[in-house]
């Protein structure tokens, strides 16, 4: 049996939630709406707009729904085209089709980030909002993605699902484009299980994704924006009721405090295993663009001069040895392999895309791991790449 941790167990819940989620379920009041000021849900609202140096916060059931409701908040029209990465999550598409525009995908190079030559020759004058997916936390060139949109009047939303606490040059990651939107999801920093927030600084892009998120009548008067704002927007606009719920906010609101410890533990683990998985010739994991201080929670890195066979093997003998990988182009039905998207039907071919997902590796790594801890996995995965690779080296010398 491996004494390797479960790097799946998430981090306690502080025992300061408890309290609160007590009197919630004696009070029965789990609506955001019930209380007419300071319920959980526009108290956490504040405190993450204050947290990253935002106007606005709208805390919703999910980052999906915060992604759908950014769009619907920027009222692109059906059909408009969105270009999104081409390495991200399923539910990433999927939220452009919610929103009735239609995804254009851009290659991603083998450093996870966004091919800024093909990110230029898609950005044409039929692209009406691009959605940047920091996935795992990997921040593109956000200096060149903003100076290009910002040239072509293009909006830009922040799917910063997994970086919460990243910064570039300086500015918080979320924060850059028109809108950003995070997740609470158990696999995040902060954690409950499901939920998702947006933020931004303008007034009525708030305006419209609280009344769409369903706030019905006049709830939206316990939102703190501009009355004026809502009052446009009054009757006017459809309600998509994906509120997150006063329980959930609950939990998520004393895990705020932790946040920081969080970050410099996920940046410490990571960077210190990075360091032991590059004395390898098997492993890489890629530099970071120089701008970007990262927040991770786990862990990506290339196999290199290796084949299919050997992926294949080495993803079951790290298993094997205590580390559960995913190799994201060669799991079976994996949700980040873009050409598993077959709800969005014909897919473009990306050789580059494709290339980097069939050697690249992801393996969790959460902020609550000790330095042994991650000497350990560490060791555990070069030990598996030394055993694959080491003995296909044998075969081919053999033959």
């Amino acid at each position: 049996m491996s004494s390797l941790p479960n790097t799946y167990d998430a981090e306690p819940i502080p025992d300061a939630a408890r309290a609160e989620v007590e009197r919630l379920l004696q009070s029965g009041d789990l609506f955001r709406y019930t209380a007419p000021g300071d319920a959980p849900v526009a108290l956490l609202e504040r405190e993450f707009a204050d947290l990253l140096g935002v106007d606005y916060a709208l805390a919703v059931a999910s980052c999906s729904a915060a992604l759908f409701l950014s769009m619907k908040a920027l009222d692109l029209p059906r059909g408009t085209k969105v270009l999104i990465p081409a390495f991200t999550f399923a539910a990433v598409p999927s939220s452009v089709l919610h929103a009735e525009c239609e995804p254009v995908l851009v290659e991603v190079g083998e450093n996870y980030r966004i091919d800024m030559a093909d990110f230029a020759a898609k950005l044409t004058p039929d692209i009406g909002a691009v959605l940047i997916s920091h996935m795992r936390g990997h921040t593109s060139d956000m200096d060149a993605i903003m100076a290009l949109c910002e040239s072509a009047g293009v909006p830009v939303i922040e799917d910063a699902a997994h970086s919460l606490g990243t910064t570039w040059g300086g500015r918080t990651i979320g924060t850059i484009g028109r809108i950003g939107c995070f997740s609470f999801q158990s696999y995040k920093l902060l954690n409950a299980g499901e939920g998702g927030i947006l933020v931004t600084d303008d007034a009525d892009l708030m305006a419209r994704a609280v009344i769409m998120s369903g706030a019905y009548e006049h709830n939206w008067k316990k939102h703190p924006v501009l009355h004026e704002a809502f009052a446009r927007w009054q009757n006017r606009l459809p309600l998509y009721n994906t509120r997150l719920n006063n329980l959930s906010a609950a939990v998520i609101r004393p895990q705020l405090p932790e946040l920081a410890r969080r970050i410099r533990d996920g940046r410490r683990n990571h960077d210190h295993v990075a360091a032991r998985l590059n004395t390898s010739p098997w492993l890489h994991v890629p530099e970071k663009l120089a701008p970007e201080e990262r927040a991770p929670d786990s862990i990506q890195f290339n196999l290199v001069g290796v084949s299919d066979d050997d992926t294949l093997a080495f993803q079951e003998t790290a298993k094997a040895r205590g580390v559960p990988v995913q190799v994201f182009g060669m799991s079976t039905d994996n949700a980040r392999a873009f050409w598993n998207w077959q709800f969005l039907g014909a897919l473009p071919e990306l050789p580059r895309t494709r290339a980097m997902l069939m050697r690249a590796c992801d393996a969790r790594l959460p902020a609550r791991l000790t330095l042994a801890d991650c000497d350990a996995i560490a060791g555990a995965l070069i030990a598996a790449a030394d055993e694959v690779m080491g003995a296909s080296q044998n075969a081919k010398a053999v033959a």
